[in-house]
Parts: structure tokens; C-alpha cells; sequence
């Protein structure tokens, strides 16, 4: 099979997985290196100077000696198989690079005989183009739970940033869907990771000098739609990865039909929707302060599609609001709908020398319909609006199905 031919299908099988990020992660490259990461990261990403950068996102292989029901390169699945050799590979993205169509290598694999073997591929490729070629570019590499700690160590020598993925939500559903995976597998690759990162962390605090170990971190992905998860489930899912492991992010994967599908596969995808209400759940428990519980429980086990999440719960808690953007605290201003991370900010610092209007408020470009039955301004204060049968109504957009590119904007 010739270069291109491979090319295309092992570019078209790692199209499933979402988790390729910007890097987060910052080097200087000596002179005469290839390559570079800076700002915000390399995987189709915006950097802090406006440039979108973008990478090589590509399979070792496609052939699988698992059998995972959602995937379309399943052992059992009759779809055409390519494997890269470690020096193809390698070729083709200095090749990609140096033609400038990318800065970085986003790898992936099928499961080549074992865990051990799949990723001692993997490594093998980030270890030729670091050492060999010099190639400093981004190097996202993912691994196959159930690998080796030693492996897992030297993976994280090359690589930017290192992810598992935990796939399904829960264990029933993965057990159901993927028999010969299991959370406990992608349980301990993370911590081994994470135990790596700590140890790295550590030793850097005592020397400068001493090796980064995946300075970009690690995430995972769950599929969302195909097995009979909550919302619920997948957000309690992912905060414990995230308090567990420290992730950088897990991804949300609305499942996509595939070709031959089995029958404990739901018969249409999910509306993409759903994934962009997961994703803005997420946001709120990272940087918002939202409990998972606060958002879904166990009698409303799944997000409004009508309703972003902040808004949502806000209108079941009408009864600590209105919320003076004049007083009150950094805490209660990220709990009221409407207003971001960044425009708390600047009102807190605004607030120092002047009272907070409305106007000021639309000078900051926020979404004064959404946020005025929430708030006291100078100017301005709610009379009876957060008592209206028909505010939600009012406030509600229908649920639609999203573009793949609208979602995640």
C-alpha cells in the first residue's frame, strides 16, 4: 500500500477522537531545532497572538485486537486496514512540517498485540523525531490502558501532553460495549501518570535543570449517546478525574453511527447539543465553582437542552437572586447567568472607582436580556421580573441541532 493510501485512512480513523487540545505547553527550542510550541498550543488552536495552528492527526495503525462495539476499527469490523511503519510516520510529519502545513503530531493507534507493544510504537516515533531530528514541535500521544509504568515513563519524556481514554461513562456501559476494557485499566494508567507528573514536579523545585515530564498534562474522552448514561454519570465521572488525576480537560464525543453498527448501539446519534451543554457544565464546575450536584441530581438526572446550565439552575434558585454587581462577591457574580470569568473581573475591578450601570455593563458586551432579571446596578433594579410564570419561557431557546463546528464554538 502506498504512503497516501495509509495516509488517508489512518487520518480518516483518528477523526473520532476529540481530545487533541492546544498544548498548553511553552518550550525554546536550541538552534538548529525544528519546530516549536508556544502560547496556547499547536491542535487546531489559537495561540495568544491571533495565529490558528494545527497538527498532524493520524493512527499508528487501524487494525484493533479488541472488539469495542462503538468503534468502526473494532477487530470484527470489515474496514480497510493501513499500518504506519515508525520511519513513515516520523517522515511524514517533518516532511508535513517543514511544507508548513503543521506544527505538531497528534498519534494515536489501534491495539497492535498488547498494550506493551502498541505504545512502544508510539514512543518509538516521539522518541526519533525529539532525539534523532531534533523536532520540537507539539507531541500529543495517546496511550493504551493497561500499559507498563515503565513505558508510561518514557512516553512522558517526549510527549507534550499524554491521554486515556475512559470512553464510557460508567462501568456497566463499558463492560457492555467494550468487554475487554476496563475503568480500573484507564483508573491506573492515569494515576501512574499523575504520580509521574508529581515526581517530576517535585524535582524541579529542586533543580531547574532536572527533565520536564509531559508539561501539557494529560486528559481523557468519554462518548457520549452510546451507551444509557446520565448526564449526571458523565459529569460525576469527569469530576472525579479531575480531582482525582488533575487533568487538563476530558472531552465530550457525541457517538457517531458507524457502518454495520451492533444492536446495543443506539440507532441515531445524539444531538450535538447535548455535548455543548456537557461541555458548558464542565466550564462551571471548573472555573465557576458549581458543584456537580448543584447542576444535575438524581431527579433531574440530565441537562435542559433549552437552557444553558448556569441559566437553568439560576431559575430554580430564583430565591437568591437579584445579586448587586456593586457588592457582592467574586463567587456570587460567576453564579449569575450572563456574566463570564472575564467580565466579573473587570466589573470588580471597575467597581473600585465608580458605580456599576447597565451601561457599563453593555460597554462590556454582556447580554444584558439575559442578565438583567439577575442583578442590581446603579441604575437598575428588577421589580418582580425573577417572579414572572413566563420568564423561562421568555429565556428559553428552543433545542436544535447544532453544526459539528457550531458546538464547539
Amino acid at each position: 500500500m502506498d504512503l497516501k493510501t495509509k495516509l488517508e485512512i489512518l487520518s480518516d480513523a483518528a477523526k473520532y477522537d476529540a481530545s487533541c487540545a492546544s498544548s498548553g505547553s511553552t518550550n525554546s527550542p536550541p538552534k538548529g531545532a525544528l519546530g516549536s510550541t508556544d502560547g496556547m498550543g499547536i491542535c487546531h488552536s489559537y495561540t495568544p497572538d491571533g495565529r490558528c495552528v494545527s497538527l498532524l492527526k493520524v493512527l499508528l495503525t487501524n487494525f484493533c485486537v479488541y472488539d469495542c462495539v462503538y468503534c468502526v476499527n473494532r477487530v470484527s469490523s470489515d474496514t480497510p486496514r493501513a499500518r504506519f511503519s515508525v520511519d513513515e510516520l516520523v517522515r511524514l510529519t517533518l516532511d508535513f512540517y517543514r511544507r508548513n502545513y503543521i506544527e505538531g503530531l497528534f498519534l494515536s493507534s489501534g491495539v497492535l498485540k498488547s498494550p506493551d507493544y502498541t505504545v512502544e510504537q508510539l514512543v518509538e516515533v516521539a522518541r526519533t523525531l525529539r532525539e534523532v531530528h531534533h523536532f520540537y514541535g507539539y507531541i500529543h500521544l495517546k496511550m493504551v490502558p493497561g500499559a507498563s509504568p515503565e513505558l508510561l515513563e518514557r512516553a512522558g519524556r517526549f510527549a507534550d501532553r499524554l491521554s486515556a481514554n475512559i470512553e464510557i461513562a460508567t462501568p456497566l456501559g463499558l463492560s457492555k460495549l467494550a468487554p475487554q476494557k476496563t475503568h480500573a485499566q484507564v483508573d491506573g494508567t492515569l494515576g501512574t501518570v499523575r504520580a509521574l507528573i508529581q515526581e517530576s514536579e517535585d524535582d524541579r523545585k529542586r533543580s531547574l535543570k532536572a527533565p520536564k515530564f509531559v508539561p501539557a498534562g494529560q486528559s481523557s474522552q468519554m462518548i457520549v449517546g452510546a451507551a444509557a448514561e446520565t448526564d449526571r454519570d458523565v459529569l460525576s465521572t469527569a469530576d472525579l478525574l479531575y480531582t482525582k488525576h488533575h487533568l487538563r480537560r476530558v472531552y465530550y464525543s457525541a457517538y457517531s453511527p458507524i457502518p454495520s453498527a451492533d444492536v446495543r448501539l443506539p440507532a441515531k446519534a445524539p444531538p450535538l447539543i447535548r455535548e455543548h451543554r456537557l461541555y458548558q457544565a464542565d466550564w462551571l464546575v471548573r472555573f465557576y465553582g458549581f458543584r456537580v450536584e448543584e447542576l444535575v441530581s438524581e431527579s433531574l438526572p440530565n441537562l435542559d437542552l433549552g437552557l444553558d446550565p448556569k441559566l437553568a439552575w439560576a431559575l430554580r434558585r430564583r430565591d437568591i437572586f437579584p445579586v448587586d454587581v456593586n457588592t457582592a462577591p467574586r463567587e456570587e457574580l460567576l453564579r449569575v447567568p450572563g456574566l463570564g470569568v472575564r467580565n466579573v473581573t473587570r466589573i470588580l475591578v471597575a467597581r473600585r472607582t465608580h458605580s456599576i450601570s447597565l451601561a457599563d455593563l453593555g460597554r462590556l458586551r454582556v447580554s444584558l436580556g439575559k442578565v438583567k432579571p439577575f442583578i442590581v446596578t446603579s441604575d437598575h433594579r428588577p421589580t418582580k421580573l425573577l417572579e414572572r410564570q413566563d420568564l423561562e419561557t421568555t429565556l428559553r431557546t428552543p433545542p436544535q441541532q447544532l453544526a459539528l463546528f457550531g458546538a464547539a464554538s
